[in-house]
């Protein structure tokens, strides 16, 4: 096995929840996906960010007895994405589109806004990857 192939493996395990024991107290991701998406409609409440009429979420089909494994719902319409999702997560996990976390959408070639408080850092840009390393110092 070369060292980019453990890389790969090492990766690939993390992102499906292998890599470590899974803490079954941990907060589930659908309670942080609910505070987003509450945050989102106080701030679009006060005016201060427009609704994202793409908005989208990602249920598991048989938790509304839908034959379809993953299921994904703009407004009123309900799609099969099974073919998307290219492995299984552990439970207390969700799938999400990025543009769902974030407050302004995200485009191509546009820098990104900045706020003076939060929680969340901005560091998905070239200049905090370095060598196939994040670099969390320039984040904002």
């Amino acid at each position: 096995m070369t060292a980019q192939q453990l890389k790969n493996s090492i990766l690939q395990l993390a992102v499906q929840g292998k890599l470590v024991p899974q803490d079954p107290n941990d907060e589930p991701a659908s309670v942080l996906l609910q505070r987003i998406k509450t945050e989102k409609q106080e701030l679009i409440k006060a005016g201060k960010i427009k609704k994202d009429k793409k908005s989208s979420e990602i249920f598991r089909g048989a938790s509304r007895n839908l034959p379809y494994a993953y299921c994904e719902q703009i407004g009123k319409e309900i799609w099969d994405i099974s073919d998307e999702i290219p492995f299984e997560i552990p439970d207390s996990w969700e799938w999400c589109r990025l543009s769902n976390l974030a407050i302004k959408e995200i485009k191509r070639g546009k820098s990104p806004v900045y706020a003076d408080s939060g929680s969340v850092l901005v560091f998905a840009q070239k200049c905090n990857v370095k060598t196939g390393r994040i670099n969390i110092t320039l984040a904002k």
